[in-house]
């Protein structure tokens, strides 16, 4: 996947939503189709649309739906095994359904067939059931306003990640419906700082300012995608 498409997000916090009764199947589904395009998913029978899947991990008493966004190093959301844990760094993302007694893996890849048929294809691996060791809400808001105060102090005087001759486009359509509002405010701040990370820019700066942006980026992005995950897991939090 593009490193700033964020498909594995939209599905998970629409996915909660209409497993907790905020929205319809339906509506989850071409939310989805509507960031990514069609949507598929490789099962041993063959390619099969992705409401049809969602539908039918319901019947086999689908919980919730929870977000991985690795990096090598850094394994957010992550617990195993490793064949599924390889495939989500490669990607950077990863959905995981919780089923009872076990996970399964979502990975998406883009699916192009042709000049004009442009979707999203989801891989499925067995994902352990253990719970990752990720953040509450409240817990990732403080971290992430720790580290942009942080990455303030240390850029100061050092280009900051903004370059303004660049206009700034998040590909977040912010939370679903039943999401508490620190959460959609939380998930809002993750995708401006998210967008600022993708464009920043080393040009012009020393070695020696090269290094302290990079240290004090590295931290922010890190925080911001605690953030994020912990914002798209607030739904399972109130049930």
């Amino acid at each position: 996947m593009h490193p700033d498409s964020q498909i594995s997000a939209t599905l998970v916090c629409w996915g909660n939503a209409w497993l907790t009764g905020q929205t319809g199947l339906d509506e989850a589904a071409d939310r989805v189709e509507r960031q990514g395009g069609p949507q598929l998913v490789a099962t041993a029978a063959g390619d099969t649309p992705l409401r049809g899947f969602l539908a039918d991990l319901r019947v086999e008493g689908m919980k919730s739906l929870r977000l991985a966004l690795p990096v090598a190093g850094d394994p957010l959301g992550l617990t195993g095994p490793p064949s599924f844990n390889s495939a989500a760094i490669e990607a950077g993302q990863a959905a995981i359904a919780v089923l009872p007694g076990r996970c399964l893996g979502l990975v998406p890849a883009r699916d192009r067939r042709g000049s004009s048929y442009a979707g999203v294809r989801w891989g499925v691996l067995e994902a352990s059931a253990c719970a990752p060791a990720v953040p509450s809400l409240a817990e990732a808001e403080q971290a992430l306003t720790i580290a942009i105060r942080e990455a303030t102090d240390a850029l100061t005087g050092v280009e900051g990640p903004l370059q303004g001759h660049r206009r700034l486009h998040t590909f977040d359509d912010g939370l679903a419906p039943g999401y508490p509002a620190r959460a959609h405010r939380v998930a809002a701040l993750t995708a401006r700082l998210a967008a600022a990370l993708r464009v920043a820019d080393d040009r012009g700066l020393t070695s020696g300012q090269i290094a302290a942006r990079g240290h004090a980026l590295r931290d922010l992005d890190r925080a911001v995608r605690r953030a994020r995950v912990a914002a798209h897991h607030a739904l399972n939090e109130l049930v």
